[in-house]
């Protein structure tokens, strides 16, 4: 049985966490780029606004995960992800909005030079390790070595970016769709479906606020990566701890779970698609407003997509989640004018 939005944030208030974001984030109606495309009504969470350091989805997630650390008495906060990551850039900010220390180690990539949210990691005051792996699954190792590193120095370091705090992420999610439901609803609206960019915590935080409210909405999860690892059951372990921290009454199976990874682009994490780039273009011509190369962009195409299939119906009303990560616009500025 759904329970009520006030009831949700009642549970999910008894958890650590800090506050760093703006919240509510801005809930818009897309009316050029409705037309353009054909239908569906198209809305956008502006997630891009929600305050840290240009803000995006991880601020709702790290107040949870970074919440997990500072309750945990800690002094470092410790990342790791691609070199361009918007997680690391947040996580960067939120350490030096608390005043304590952030160390993140980052893939050698192909933009791992320098500039976009690698200049803002530094200027935010991050330690910044670039490390030679394949892909960032396989960063552990590194972030471990931090840890104990610290250790030796006498400091207190936390490993924010790791699968135990994934749950803990969602939540933020969770309660997104509880603010989504109320500025919906003050704006005469229904939401039939909802398109976002995830491949971790944001998507599951959707899948379970949307069946705990009632919501009733279709959650569409554009994948930026593929995983070595099976999304799917990654998921379910976390919409499953989810129930178990918060002690509701709800189940998840593979059905409620629909992310592919169809629109990531042949080059795969971390470059530019040609249909992303043309979402990109269509949005700022359209509507005045920025997405990133590597996820909303993405995500874009893929609802501009669903709604050629008929998979989102023209009479239908499609929030897509603007999950923010523009800084690394300019990082990409050759292969965007290209486009």
């Amino acid at each position: 049985m759904a329970m009520t939005r006030d009831s949700l944030r009642a549970r999910i208030e008894t958890l650590p966490r800090v506050q760093l974001g703006h919240f509510p984030t801005p809930l818009e109606y897309l009316p050029r780029l409705t037309e353009a495309i054909g239908g569906p009504r198209i809305l956008i969470k502006r997630d891009d606004c929600s305050g840290l350091a240009f803000g995006g989805n991880k601020t709702r997630q790290l107040e949870f995960t970074i919440g997990q650390g500072i309750d945990r008495g800690a002094d470092v906060l410790i990342g790791g992800a691609g070199s361009q990551s918007n997680h690391c850039r947040q996580l960067s900010a939120g350490a030096a909005k608390l005043g304590v220390k952030a160390a993140i180690a980052v893939v050698k990539d192909h933009k791992s030079g320098g500039g976009g949210n690698l200049l803002l990691d530094d200027l935010l005051g991050a330690e910044v390790e670039v490390v030679d792996v394949d892909t960032q699954e396989y960063l552990d190792e590194a972030k471990q070595q931090l840890v104990e590193r610290f250790e030796r120095e006498g400091r207190t370091p936390f490993i924010v970016m790791q699968a135990a705090n994934r749950p803990f992420g969602a939540m933020g999610y969770a309660l997104a769709v509880a603010e989504m439901a109320d500025q919906a609803e003050a704006m005469g609206e229904r939401i039939d479906a909802i398109v976002t960019c995830s491949g971790s915590c944001t998507q599951p935080g959707m899948i379970f606020g949307n069946k705990a409210i009632g919501l009733g909405a279709r959650v569409y999860g554009i994948a930026p990566i593929e995983w070595t690892y099976d999304v799917k059951e990654a998921f379910q372990g976390v919409l499953s701890r989810m129930v178990e921290v918060l002690d509701v009454d709800l189940s998840f199976s593979e059905e409620d779970i629909w992310n592919r990874p169809d629109y990531i682009g042949p080059q795969g994490y971390g470059y530019c698609s040609e249909a992303g780039n043309k979402a990109l273009r269509l949005m700022a011509q359209t509507e005045g407003i920025i997405l990133d190369p590597i996820y909303t962009a993405k995500a874009l195409s893929g609802l501009i997509d669903l709604a050629g299939k008929g998979e989102l119906g023209q009479d239908e009303t499609v929030v897509l989640v603007h999950t923010g990560g523009t800084p690394a616009l300019f990082a990409y500025g050759e292969e965007l004018m290209a486009s």
